[in-house]
C-alpha cells in the first residue's frame, strides 16, 4: 500500500466550493484560500438562517492511553464521516489544526492516514491558513505590551515577580523553557526579569479561540487574561492595558473556521488546535455549532485518551457549548493492548501473536469504557485493524467488550478501505443512537464544589488514583484564587497523555498512586483553571532524531518525509 503522503498527493481534489456546496453553503457563504482551502464567513446570512435547523447527531471519538504506534483517533474520526456518506447521510467530521511543534517532532503529520484522511494533507499540516501565526502574533503582542509598561514608569504597580504571561512559538524549543528578558542596558531594553516560551497550542488564546462563540465573546475573553498581580496582590488583566481590541484584530480571520475535505469529498471542519494534555484538546465550539446545523451526523475528537482530551470535552466543553454527544467512540489497537500489557514497543513482538499480553492490556481498555459510561453516553469501542493482527486476538477483544459497559463493537479497517472499511461502525453507532435515546448532560463535579474537590473528583474517578497532593506552591494559589472568585470554574488538568497517573512509565492501570499537583494556574479568558501535574511541562522539546531530519521539498516542490 502507498503511504498516507503518496496517497494524499496523488488524490484528486475537488474545488472547495463543491464541498460548500455539498453541506449547504454557497460560494458567498466562505472565503477562498485556493482551491481546496476555505474559510467560513461568519457574517454570511445563511448562518443566521440555519439556526432554525435541528441539531446533527454528535459523535465523540476518544482512545485508550496512547502508545508510541499510534490508536489512530483521527483516521477513525475521518472514517466514520466517510461511512456515514456511504450510507447516505450527510456527515461532517470537525477536527483541531495540527501543531508545527509535533510535526517537526516526533509525531509527524497529523490529518489521518491511508484512505481516510483530510485534504491538502500538506498544507493542513504546514499552517494551513495561518491561524496559529494570528495567534502567536496576538499573545506576543500582549507580552510586548506587558513589558513595555513595566519600562514606561509601571503605573499599575506589576510585581515583577508575579508576571505569568510568557510569550509562544509554534516549534518544540525546550531552550526557551526559561529565559531572561531585557538582558544589557536597562535605558534601552526594558527592566530584566526571568520569563519563559510556551508551545503555541499551549497559548490561552488557543483555548479561548476554541471556546468562544463570535467575535464579541472574543473580546470580552480576551480582557479577562490574567497578567499577574500588583504589588498589593491584585490581578492585573489584558483589560488595564487596554489590550483586547488591537488582540482581536489579529485575530479576526482566526476565529473563522477553516473548511477541507476527506479523500472522499466529505466536508471536514478544522479550527483551533489546543492540546489534550495541556489545554482542552478539542476543536472549536463554532465549528461545531455550524456543523451541528448543516449535517446529519457530526463527528469530532478530543486529544489523546478518555483520561484528556474526552474529560476536558465533556466537563468542560460541553458546559460551554450546551452541545452534548450522543455517542462516544473509543478506539483501540491490537499493538496497544500489547503494549499495556507490558509488551516492550518492538515492532516484531508487536506483531506476533500474543494474547495473553492482548489480555492483560484489555485492563485499559476497561478503564477508559467506564471513564466514558460515567457521563451516560453510550460507548462503542472500535479496534483500528492492522494486517498483523490475527483472527484470535480480534476475537479476544470483541469477547471483552461483551462483557463489559460497552454498547457494541466493532472492526475499523478505514485505512485501507476507506468509508466503505467504516460502514460497520457507523451502522453501529447509528444502532446506538436510535436504541439509547438522547443522553442526560452527567458531569464528574458541580461548578459550584471547592476547586480541590474538583480536582480531586477527576484524579480519583477518572484517573483512578487513590488522592491527590498538592504542594505548598499549588495550596497557596488554589487558596488565592478561591479569594480571588474564580473557584466556580471548571478544572482543565495538564497531565501526561502517557498514562492513566502523572508517570509517563505507569502502562496498563495503575494503582495505588497519587496525583502530585505541583502548581496551579488561571485561564480566566478560557474560562477554566488549570493544576500542572508531574512533571508536566508546556514546552515540548525534539526527540532524539526529530520528524524534521526526514522532512524535504525538491526542485519540482514535492514533499517528502511528511507522514
Amino acid at each position: 500500500m502507498k503511504s498516507s503522503l503518496e496517497i494524499a498527493q496523488g488524490a484528486k481534489l475537488k474545488p472547495i466550493a463543491e464541498i460548500a456546496e455539498s453541506i449547504g453553503l454557497g460560494i458567498e457563504d466562505i472565503e477562498l484560500y485556493g482551491k481546496s482551502i476555505a474559510k467560513i464567513a461568519l457574517t454570511s446570512e445563511k448562518l443566521k438562517l440555519i439556526k432554525k435547523n435541528p441539531k446533527a447527531k454528535y459523535i465523540l471519538v476518544t482512545a485508550i492511553s496512547p502508545t508510541p504506534a499510534g490508536e489512530g483517533k483521527t483516521t477513525t474520526s475521518i472514517g466514520l464521516t466517510q461511512g456515514f456518506a456511504k450510507l447516505g447521510k450527510t456527515a461532517i467530521v470537525t477536527l483541531r489544526q495540527p501543531s508545527l511543534g509535533p510535526v517537526f517532532g516526533i509525531k509527524g503529520g497529523a490529518a489521518g492516514a491511508g484512505l481516510s484522511q483530510v485534504l491538502p494533507m500538506e498544507e493542513i499540516n504546514l499552517g494551513l491558513t495561518g491561524d496559529f501565526g494570528k495567534i502567536e502574533a496576538a499573545h506576543n503582542l500582549l507580552a510586548a505590551m506587558v513589558d513595555n509598561h513595566i519600562f514606561r514608569k509601571n503605573k499599575l504597580d506589576f510585581d515583577l515577580t508575579a508576571v505569568n504571561w510568557n510569550r509562544v512559538i509554534d516549534m518544540n524549543d525546550r531552550a526557551l523553557r526559561e529565559i531572561v528578558l531585557a538582558v544589557g542596558d536597562p535605558q534601552t531594553n526594558g527592566v530584566t526579569r526571568r520569563s519563559g516560551f510556551d508551545i503555541t497550542a499551549a497559548s490561552e488564546i488557543m483555548a479561548l479561540r476554541a471556546l468562544t462563540t463570535d467575535l464579541s465573546d472574543l473580546k470580552t475573553r480576551l480582557g479577562k487574561l490574567v497578567l499577574g498581580r500588583n504589588k498589593e496582590g491584585k490581578i492585573i488583566t489584558a483589560s488595564h492595558l487596554n489590550a483586547p481590541g488591537a488582540m482581536a484584530a489579529l485575530l479576526k480571520h482566526a476565529i473563522k473556521p477553516n473548511l477541507v475535505q476527506t479523500l472522499e469529498g466529505s466536508a471536514c471542519i478544522m479550527h483551533t488546535g489546543p492540546f489534550g494534555n495541556i489545554a482542552h484538546g478539542c476543536s472549536s465550539i463554532i465549528g461545531d455549532e455550524i456543523a451541528l446545523r448543516l449535517a446529519n451526523f457530526v463527528v469530532t475528537e478530543a486529544g489523546f485518551g478518555s483520561d484528556l482530551g474526552a474529560e476536558k470535552f465533556f466537563d468542560i466543553k460541553c458546559r460551554q457549548s450546551g452541545n452534548f454527544p450522543d455517542a462516544v467512540v473509543l478506539v483501540t489497537t491490537i499493538k496497544a493492548m500489547k503494549f499495556h500489557g507490558g509488551i516492550p514497543y518492538d515492532q516484531k513482538k508487536m506483531k506476533k501473536e500474543n494474547l495473553q499480553a492482548v489480555k492483560d492490556g484489555a485492563r485499559n481498555l476497561g478503564k477508559h469504557i467506564e471513564n466514558m459510561r460515567i457521563y451516560g453516553v453510550p460507548v462503542i469501542v472500535t479496534l483500528n485493524k492492522f494486517s498483523s493482527d490475527t483472527d484470535a486476538e480480534i476475537d479476544l477483544v470483541r469477547e471483552h467488550v461483551k462483557y463489559s459497559e460497552a454498547a457494541g463493537f466493532a472492526v475499523f479497517e478505514g485505512v485501507v478501505k476507506g468509508g466503505d472499511g467504516a460502514i460497520e461502525l457507523a451502522k453501529l453507532v447509528i444502532k446506538s443512537i436510535n436504541t439509547n435515546g438522547t443522553p442526560v448532560p452527567t458531569y464528574v463535579y458541580d461548578l459550584n464544589e471547592p476547586i480541590k474537590n474538583k480536582i480531586e473528583k477527576i484524579a480519583r474517578t477518572i484517573y483512578g488514583a487513590s488522592g491527590v497532593k498538592f504542594s505548598v506552591k499549588a495550596s497557596n494559589i488554589v487558596d488565592q484564587l478561591t479569594k480571588d472568585g474564580y473557584a466556580d470554574l471548571p478544572i482543565c488538568m495538564a497531565k501526561t497523555h502517557l498514562s492513566l497517573s502523572d508517570d509517563p512509565t505507569q502502562k496498563g492501570v495503575p494503582t495505588n498512586f497519587e496525583i502530585n499537583i505541583n502548581d496551579v494556574r488561571i485561564s480566566a479568558g478560557a474560562g477554566f483553571i488549570y493544576p500542572i501535574t508531574g512533571k508536566m511541562l508546556t514546552m515540548p522539546g525534539l526527540p532524539m532524531i526529530p520528524s524534521s531530519e526526514n522532512i524535504d521539498i525538491d526542485e519540482h516542490g514535492t514533499i517528502t518525509g511528511l507522514f
